[in-house]
């Protein structure tokens, strides 16, 4: 019986694999066989034992460890049993040395490892649709909104551009991150290696080198926790520019702004009584799971302040937490890029909201013109005084301007229609795009 959304809604299948229990036991059994490869080089068991061990991983099976743990209570030790039962003699070397969390947190690691490959090739597509977004719409001039009120104009570009510059520097974060979080340990109890005795620092390094992974330096029982913590808030990063992007395309689909709107299938029903009803339901989905990514940032952090050598309080909190974040940032970044590439726009009403306010949005324009010759500071109150006067009047920017005896003292009649264009406005807005696009095109 299905109970979370994730099980039957949410994610993809390629990630949600890697966070199945058949899955999480084959890297146990990875590492296992790690272990015991890197004690038989250094002379701790035999190795033929220890190609035994290999041999057998692909017989241990999810149904049998869970057998076995029902009856010793004990996730870790019933794999080590699970797989002992398959080895004969060689069963009694698995395991030799090591404590649970050497296992369990290098198997997350290995995880991890796969996830973020994932992650990585997700936002690597998201920053390419944007970028093409970017570039078919960098001259298309827009209402731009400071305080939810239309400013001077702006380009659907440059605002795919700013987008895709952000999505780039997560790729460098997760770049930057990766060093901290795919690592593993095998440190014995209490991290003092004791049980391995002189071998403890080789066969640490020895282990890490057969699984891909690079060693921590220092340990005690487990990893320290600063590392996950850290990659829960990048995710909840992410998470919040895909929430960004999303409230920006819900408020542009509005029906009293409807410039763009997600794509809507023919036989796609918005509302179960309305039948007019075209929702930006993608965009309202990844917004709210934006808020359980974001929610998981303080469990992280506490799972980093446990009692002394460990204890067990992150356990049980990281069995939730990890495949939650990784699964359902996966599939927001998959939605958004979707979302994004097939976005429809209405170019009728990006002109008719442009043109909304009469051209008092273009104040600014005349404003930086007229001061060249009078002023910044008595342009800026000549200008504002014409521009309440249209909003009271309802007469158009341009007719006000004309009509002022001081403003036409100043700039001549084609001068002001052409200040008044709002293609004409749009500063370097082309050019921005130009250099983002190259430059992130060149990082892919």
């Amino acid at each position: 019986m299905a109970i979370h959304p994730i099980e039957y809604r949410y994610g993809t299948e390629e990630m949600k694999r890697i966070w199945g229990e058949e899955a999480k036991l084959q890297k146990l059994l990875e590492v296992e066989v790690a272990l015991a490869r890197a004690e038989a080089d250094v002379g701790l068991i035999p190795k033929e034992d220890a190609k035994t061990i290999a041999a057998n991983i692909n017989k241990v099976k999810v149904r049998r460890v869970k057998k076995i743990e029902d009856e010793i209570g004990h996730d870790l030790m019933a794999v080590v049993l699970a797989l002992a039962e398959q080895c004969g003699d060689a069963g009694e070397w698995i395991h030799f040395g090591a404590t649970s969390n050497d296992i369990l947190d290098t198997a997350l690691a290995l995880q991890l490892r796969d996830g973020v490959d994932i992650l990585e090739k997700r936002l690597k597509g998201l920053k390419d649709a944007l970028l093409d977004q970017a570039v078919e719409h960098k001259h298309t001039v827009c209402a731009s909104r400071t305080h939810g009120q239309i400013g001077v104009p702006t380009t659907y570009g440059l605002r795919f551009a700013i987008w895709a510059s952000e999505v780039g520097r997560h790729l460098q974060r997760l770049e930057q991150l990766k060093p901290r979080i795919l690592v593993g340990q095998m440190s014995g109890a209490v991290g003092t290696g004791a049980a391995f005795g002189p071998f403890a620092r080789e066969i640490k390094e020895r282990t890490m080198q057969y699984l891909g992974l690079d060693a921590v330096d220092v340990s005690n029982q487990l990893i320290q926790r600063d590392r996950h913590a850290e990659l829960v808030m990048f995710l909840a990063n992410v998470a919040t520019t895909l929430d960004k992007i999303g409230v920006a395309l819900r408020n542009l689909q509005r029906s009293e702004i409807a410039e763009l709107e997600e794509s809507f299938g023919p036989k796609q029903i918005g509302s179960s009584t309305m039948p007019h009803k075209r929702n930006p339901i993608k965009a309202e989905q990844v917004c709210g799971l934006a808020r359980i990514i974001r929610a998981q940032v303080e469990p992280a952090l506490l799972n980093n302040t446990l009692w002394d050598e460990r204890d067990l309080t992150n356990s049980s909190c990281e069995r939730v937490v990890f495949p939650e974040v990784m699964i359902l940032t996966d599939h927001m970044i998959k939605t958004m890029t979707d979302i994004i590439q097939n976005l429809q726009f209405h170019p009728e009403n990006i002109r008719k909201n442009l043109a909304l306010l009469k051209g008092i949005n273009m104040s600014e324009a005349v404003m930086i013109e007229l001061a060249k010759q009078i002023g910044r500071q008595q342009a800026h109150g000549l200008i504002r005084k014409c521009a309440m006067n249209a909003r009271k009047t309802g007469k158009h920017m341009k007719d006000v301007l004309l009509e002022d005896e001081e403003v036409s003292k100043h700039l001549a009649q084609d001068e002001i229609e052409r200040l008044m264009s709002p293609d004409n406005y749009i500063g370097t807005a082309v050019e921005q795009v130009e250099q983002v696009v190259k430059k992130l095109r060149d990082k892919t």
